[in-house]
């Protein structure tokens, strides 16, 4: 008899835990909401891994922003300008008579994962075969002059946006959204001209409705916050890495730092420059930040060699 109490006792024991276990299984307690579908969201809780950087709110300029007078002074003398934060607005509100006010950058969505492929002009490009997987990318950056035409096996064919400082402006197509990075007043200048005076019939070195204006505040974020006031001011190319940070939310770069030997020329000069050097930009404090933000996997490095 008592073993068959124990029997019983032990069936209806293993039978409720059997219920209560069901009845937990069909209630699924819910997931924390992320920002994006990526592994990893870059700047969601911290996971940018380095406690000083930051998400700059106001890569962009727009025709409503106010640059504080600080972040112009910095802007006006690191290629030696001239004028003063008065005729910079005004110059500046011609630049928006001429191109779209840009909007604030798009939030990150929960459920997708917005990729980017950086792509610089190294010569350790050449023989990457990066081609097919730079082109898998949602958005695709360009730098300067970085041309595909000829190297697509190892750069891409597909171009979003192409990021140029003026002076090496370069001619890209109707859909490609230039991204303009301006150094001194005279480049206002040179915008309002190329623009407003294109002649009749002649193609314009880009479309002007797809136009952005990089804020010099977050030039100066970047060079003395992320680079620690390494040289003189960021490169165009690590300007656009950082900015790629803050449109996508997994990034992935190319093309950057000197070749195998050495040089710091580019991928489509048939013989390298060796006089080359990386001006007034930090080359080698750039490098050694991607390769930081790399190992902290914000970002994945493609050396190419």
């Amino acid at each position: 008899m008592k073993t068959k109490a124990r029997l019983l006792i032990l069936f209806l024991s293993v039978s409720g835990v059997c219920v209560f276990w069901r009845e937990v299984s069909q209630y699924v307690l819910p997931q924390e909401q992320r920002s994006c579908a990526c592994d990893r969201c870059l700047f969601e809780n911290d996971t940018l891994a380095i406690e000083r950087l930051r998400k700059f709110p106001q890569p962009f300029l727009s025709s409503n922003y106010s640059l504080p007078e600080e972040d112009f002074k910095w802007w006006r003398v690191i290629q030696r300008g001239g004028g003063n934060i008065s005729e910079y607005r005004q110059k500046m509100s011609r630049v928006f008579q001429l191109i779209p006010d840009n909007s604030p950058l798009e939030a990150s969505i929960p459920g997708r994962c917005r990729t980017c492929a950086v792509v610089g002009n190294s010569r350790n490009l050449l023989k990457s075969h990066y081609g097919p997987f730079i082109d898998f990318q949602d958005y695709v950056i360009r730098i300067n002059r970085g041309r595909s035409k000829g190297f697509e096996s190892d750069v891409g064919n597909r171009t979003t946006h192409h990021v140029m400082y003026l002076e090496s402006a370069s001619q890209i197509d109707n859909t490609t959204r230039p991204v303009l990075f301006t150094f001194k007043m005279r480049d206002l200048e040179w915008i309002t001209s190329v623009l407003s005076t294109q002649p009749s019939g002649k193609k314009s070195l880009f479309n002007k409705d797809l136009a952005m204006v990089l804020n010099p505040a977050f030039m100066r974020n970047i060079h003395q916050v992320w680079l620690q006031k390494k040289g003189a001011y960021a490169s165009t190319g690590f300007m656009a890495l950082a900015l790629a940070l803050h449109i996508c939310d997994e990034v992935h770069v190319f093309g950057f730092g000197a070749d195998s030997d050495g040089n710091w020329s580019h991928y489509w000069e048939k013989v390298p420059n060796k006089k080359v050097k990386t001006g007034p930009h930090p080359g080698k404090v750039e490098y050694e930040m991607i390769e930081e933000l790399a190992s902290h996997q914000v970002l994945k490095f493609y050396t190419g060699w």
